[in-house]
């Protein structure tokens, strides 16, 4: 059962305290203590601060889901439980507090997402939760609010520090969070960088360690924040070709170093695709809708036994990406 798998994964890989990547800068020779727990009493496990972000995202989703064994339910709410308090909270939001770019934006896209999930979840238990990300979060739109006009060009390439990619899950987020000052910041932002872009060279995609298309994520942003009417010649213009008999953005990466932590990027690409995707379909004619939803259901599968079955380089954070696929499956709506 998917479900349960997920939750199982979700549960491994949080409680895998080593290995933990720490992006912590040190600032003196007191300052060099870089336990994760005691760091990050909230984002530790899951090799890094961000898959940690993630994949406590992915645990809230599920505990919505009528199949999640109730044993398995119980440990997620315990891993949550013993995380989202306030005093650890309070220690997270102090440490973005004192170095403003951490994580940025990625890490931070994906906190704002946990905390939207927390504040809308039908889980009993998350009401105790919600005062801790809704201090991370305030802290992260904060940051945001301060970073983004400061911010001369957008980052277009396919990793972490991808501009429109941190920008869509945080204007979800945001929206969801009831902070206008966020989502308005970002809706000028990306008309402002992206409005005019026309005739993207999608050949050149991907590169050997994506795990997000700059072309869809762009294109996705976009669809957030005009309207219909607006958005679909912006598409048009922008990508071309999307869709079409020999779109390269169709196609299924080739990942040939499973246990390589950039290599493994690529089947998040994959996922990410699906994802993308299945929500621009939509805006295009039906026989490249169709197509691009083909390509989707493809790529899904090309990754699935990776999600729960593969090296721990890819199971820290891949439920997430495949979750963001799911919700964009018009069969799972």
């Amino acid at each position: 059962m998917t479900t349960d798998s997920w939750a199982r994964t979700i549960l491994q890989v949080l409680g895998t305290r080593y290995p933990y990547a720490t992006g912590h800068a040190s600032r003196s020779a007191e300052d060099v203590d870089v336990r994760p727990d005691r760091l990050h009493p909230v984002f530790h496990g899951s090799f890094d601060w961000h898959s940690s972000a993630h994949m406590q995202w992915s645990a809230v989703n599920l505990l919505t889901r009528d199949d999640l064994d109730p044993a398995l339910r119980e440990q997620l709410v315990a891993e949550l439980g013993g995380r989202l308090t306030p005093e650890n909270g309070e220690v997270e939001a102090a440490y973005l507090r004192s170095r403003p770019g951490y994580e940025r934006p990625y890490g931070w896209a994906w906190v704002a997402m946990l905390a939207a999930a927390v504040e809308t979840s039908r889980t009993p238990e998350a009401v105790r939760w919600q005062p801790a990300t809704a201090a991370i979060a305030d802290v992260i739109a904060t940051n945001l609010v301060g970073w983004l006009p400061k911010l001369s060009y957008p980052v277009r390439h396919g990793v972490h520090s991808n501009t429109a990619f941190a920008l869509t899950l945080a204007l979800n987020a945001y929206e969801i969070l009831d902070r206008s000052d966020v989502t308005e910041l970002i809706t000028e932002r990306a008309t402002t960088w992206f409005g005019a872009d026309r005739d993207y060279p999608s050949r050149w995609e991907p590169s050997g360690s994506d795990f997000l298309s700059p072309a869809l994520c762009e294109a996705e942003l976009m669809s957030r924040v005009l309207p219909d009417e607006d958005f679909r010649p912006w598409l048009a213009g922008f990508l071309p070709g999307l869709g079409a008999p020999r779109d390269i953005l169709l196609h299924t990466p080739v990942v040939l170093d499973r246990e390589d932590g950039q290599s493994v990027h690529l089947f998040g690409l994959a996922l990410s695709r699906a994802w993308l995707l299945r929500s621009l379909s939509r805006f295009v004619d039906a026989e490249r809708g169709n197509r691009m939803r083909v390509a989707a259901d493809r790529l899904v599968a090309a990754a699935g036994s990776q999600i729960s079955g593969g090296d721990f380089m890819s199971t820290h954070w891949l439920v997430s990406f495949a979750l963001l696929a799911e919700s964009a499956d018009p069969a799972t709506r």
